[in-house]
């Protein structure tokens, strides 16, 4: 399967380093170019890849593609339509300015609303024949994220996409301190899910426990269970 964006994104971002990325808390070893993990709890094999019609676009704070705990990782892995860019307060990737102008896609950026002037907040995907929501996704810390929303005026003339998830955070590999600050992988699936890409929101959902459940065991130089409970769901899935 050819390198998709979040991975593309990865190799330029390591060819402009200066000295090796080093991966913290993560075990020693050499790492599987496909899902970055140990290639003894290697997950390409478990890769699946769903038809959508909604799109992703991943704006993505300096290092956070060199994360092996990032999940906008997962994100390219599941839809296929996985848009992936590296943001700089000074510069903006001209492609990725060609992509929010292209008339195929209605763009959402995906914030809290609490911190938006209301007018420009939605709560719902508009189901447009016409035109295929994008999510926008600003993928890194929070203080992060909160910069990208404030210093990036080409985003400036989108809706924000507000959730109101009642589920508290799965995710357990970078715990937030607040359990409503949800990782990108699983507000990638809510997305998916208002979109009516209900198959893809599970299939990311899943993909995401056993891509936990692999990162950890590894980690802990633990076995992984390919029949337990975690793998049994997302073969269901395919």
């Amino acid at each position: 399967m050819p390198p998709h964006a979040v991975s593309r994104l990865r190799s330029a971002r390591l060819a402009r380093s200066v000295k090796p990325f080093l991966a913290r808390g993560g075990p020693k070893g050499e790492r599987c170019a496909g899902c970055r993990l140990i290639l003894s709890h290697c997950l390409c094999a478990l890769r699946h890849s769903v038809p959508t019609r909604s799109g992703m676009c991943l704006l993505m704070a300096d290092i956070e593609p060199l994360k092996p705990s990032n999940t906008g990782w997962l994100i390219a892995d599941v839809v296929p339509d996985t848009f992936a860019f590296g943001w700089a307060r000074t510069e903006v990737d001209p492609a990725l300015l060609r992509l929010l102008a292209d008339p195929q896609w209605q763009g959402y950026v995906v914030f809290p609303g609490e911190f938006v002037a209301p007018e420009r907040v939605v709560n719902q995907v508009k189901h447009d024949h016409a035109r295929r929501p994008l999510f926008i996704m600003l993928d890194g810390t929070w203080a992060e994220a909160r910069k990208m929303f404030h210093k990036s005026p080409y985003l400036n003339q989108l809706p924000v996409l507000s959730l109101n998830p009642e589920q508290m955070s799965r995710y357990t590999l970078r715990r937030s301190k607040r359990d409503d600050h949800f990782c990108t992988a699983e507000v990638g699936a809510m997305c998916l899910e208002l979109a009516h890409d209900t198959h893809a929101a599970d299939t990311l959902n899943a993909y995401l426990d056993v891509y936990t459940e692999h990162y950890l065991k590894a980690k802990h130089q633990q076995a992984v269970d390919l029949d337990d409970a975690v793998h049994r769901g997302l073969r269901a899935l395919r």
